[in-house]
């Protein structure tokens, strides 16, 4: 069995007031920053991860950098755990969005599962690579701890996996910065223990 600490990362701009932010290489803002210094601490108190995996954007780099430090560790980044491609989405507002693609825009908030984002990706495919990149984080670690920080759309995703959930269901899960999720991978199967724990952050 392999325990993943599934972490999303800290704050950025774009989250409130909303924009859809994808592969925009954005940096944590201060609260974001006090939120990684305040996972990192709560990780360390609870669990020894043997390894920290990450998306290669910043956001989640800074977060997992914080993560790994007291152990020695460096951050790894893997690319499958990378934000949903926006495509031609990316850095407008949901009502800029709406102004250009009303139908694919209200099909992405009625289902999900079955929208197609110009020049983006699909929530199935998503699911493909992030689970894939799990898949041999787990397999190369068995019976070890290790974090993973990613992003919102690809977090839910992967709950929705080990869950065995269909995708129809992504807007079911919340994922906040800096939320933990914990999740024990065996070759059969996955239990989720804990989802979008945010205690760690009060204060921040």
């Amino acid at each position: 069995m392999t325990k993943i600490i599934l972490v999303r990362h800290g704050h950025v701009e774009g989250i409130s007031p909303e924009r859809f932010r994808g592969r925009a290489d954005l940096p944590l803002t201060e609260q974001g920053r006090q939120q990684a210094a305040a996972t990192a601490r709560y990780v360390a108190a609870r669990w020894r991860p043997n390894a920290v995996f990450t998306s290669p954007l910043s956001r989640c780099r800074a977060v997992a950098t914080a993560i790994a430090t007291p152990f020695n560790l460096e951050a790894e980044p893997v690319f499958g755990l990378i934000d949903i491609d926006y495509g031609e989405w990316q850095g407008l507002t949901p009502d800029e969005v709406k102004a250009r693609w009303p139908q694919p825009l209200a099909t992405w908030y009625r289902a999900p599962d079955a929208a197609q984002i110009p020049g983006g990706e699909t929530l199935l495919r998503v699911r493909y690579r992030a689970a894939a990149a799990l898949r041999d984080i787990a397999a190369k670690h068995p019976n070890k701890t290790v974090v993973a920080v990613a992003h919102d759309v690809v977090n839910r995703v992967l709950l929705l996996h080990a869950l065995a959930a269909p995708l129809s269901s992504f807007w079911r899960i919340r994922q906040d910065p800096c939320g933990i999720n914990e999740i024990d991978m065996t070759d059969e199967r996955s239990i989720v223990l804990a989802v979008n724990h945010t205690n760690h952050l009060q204060g921040c």
